[in-house]
């Protein structure tokens, strides 16, 4: 048995691949909260799949580059010098961490959002969709396909096959994981069969990059991109990586300074990406924020985060089937991997009202609705929603018990 510190307490826990270390301290993790019956409590964060709290180190990135802040690209005093350095190599960074190719571009924008309305003004032709997808992936692209994925991976597999094979497509768009479920979709199967259909394959990785690693050369995936308010870096920065000739072709993302070469009342002359897609004072904190990030979860180690997450993912699953009256969520009967997310129903009980006397009478933050996915909620029979409990770094077994017994005593109409 290892103490595995996960957000400022230690929790006793069998970790195989290891121990996550004092990296995965977050900020606010003793946070106190008031409850209906007046006492408090110290918060127990569930939604980390809507917006993660920020490492401690990630925090401690931004507070040293405050002092040194100036103009990014633009100063020749040294205070410029300094900013414009942390902010290209912030961009290595996150090329690191995805398993760039060396000749891959990153583009850094205010979330995946973004990052995804930045590439669909950069395809030449149609994208392919499932109906499962986040509305950011469901809603950016012009000359969409939408294909309706079955009940297993393997079936929607096929279903991707024969529609890629039916007309021409440019790319094929699809989450790493799914943001209801949390399952895993297998990325590097999908890259191989866009490619062979003769397109290009964007991944949605705003969920699986704070939880699984993610590698554009291993995968063969074309773009990716991601959010740093999921990945414990909520200052506003996210990014795209990918290749190069769209994001070079493609209209600039916002019309500005710093994405131009010459400009004449006549004609612009754009730079090549990615000065093209971020014209404006750029987000030097976000994007350093972001890059520290990516560092703090490479040093933990994928093998260590995995193990963590599989053992509370698998205590949560147990806690909430074992309680009568709980549904939970699955999209496909043979997932090989899934997140940490488990959403469930109660019978009889509105999600709304769910999560309100979890947050109420237990300081206990879920997420209910219909997690900006709501195509997905309809297939599940679920159109009022669900909710949606979500773990990370920051979360302990005591956390997990706690739930598990708060659900129980709603569910039971306590």
């Amino acid at each position: 048995m290892t103490a595995l510190i996960v957000d400022g307490r230690e929790n006793v826990e069998t970790c195989s691949a290891g121990t996550v270390h004092a990296l995965a301290r977050t900020v606010g993790c003793d946070l106190r909260v008031p409850l209906a019956d007046g006492s408090e409590c110290t918060y127990a964060n569930f939604d980390l799949a809507a917006s993660a709290p920020a490492l401690e180190c990630v925090y401690r990135q931004v507070e040293a580059l405050l002092p040194t802040y100036a103009s990014v690209h633009r100063g020749a005093g040294h205070a410029s010098q300094v900013s414009t350095d942390a902010y290209e190599a912030a961009r290595f960074d996150v090329a690191r961490f995805v398993g760039a190719r060396d000749d891959d571009v990153v583009v850094f924008t205010a979330n995946t959002t973004d990052a995804l309305s930045l590439l669909a003004g950069c395809v030449p032709g149609d994208t392919v969709v499932l109906d499962i997808e986040h509305h950011a992936n469901l809603l950016a692209w012009s000359g969409t396909r939408v294909v309706e994925a079955a009940d297993t991976v393997s079936e929607t597999i096929t279903r991707l096959v024969a529609e890629l094979c039916s007309r021409p497509a440019a790319l094929l768009a699809v989450t790493g994981a799914s943001n209801v479920t949390g399952e895993v979709l297998p990325i590097a199967r999908l890259a191989e069969i866009a490619h062979a259909c003769g397109a290009r394959i964007a991944v949605d990785a705003a969920q699986l990059a704070p939880h699984r690693g993610v590698d554009l050369v291993a995968t063969g995936v074309d773009y990716v991109a991601l959010s740093g308010h999921k990945l414990y870096a909520p200052f506003g920065a996210g990014a795209l990586v990918g290749r190069r000739d769209w994001l070079d072709a493609g209209a600039p993302h916002r019309a500005g300074g710093g994405a131009v070469r010459n400009v004449t009342v006549q004609h612009t002359d754009w730079l090549p990406s990615p000065a093209r897609h971020e014209a404006g004072t750029p987000n030097l904190f976000g994007a350093c924020a972001l890059a520290a990030a990516c560092r703090a979860l490479t040093e933990i180690g994928w093998g260590a985060v995995v193990a963590h997450e599989r053992e509370l993912t698998g205590r949560l699953v147990a806690g909430l089937s074992a309680t009568g009256g709980v549904r939970l969520l699955r999209l496909f009967d043979d997932a090989a991997d899934v997140l940490g997310i488990v959403t469930f129903t109660v019978d009889g009980l509105a999600p709304s009202d769910v999560a309100a006397r979890l947050s109420t009478g237990y300081g206990i933050g879920v997420r209910d609705g219909r997690f900006c996915a709501h195509p997905l909620l309809e297939r599940l029979g679920l159109p009022g929603g669900a909710v949606r409990a979500s773990l990370g770094l920051c979360t302990g077994s005591d956390d997990i018990d706690r739930l598990v017994a708060a659900v129980a005593e709603i569910a039971a109409g306590s």
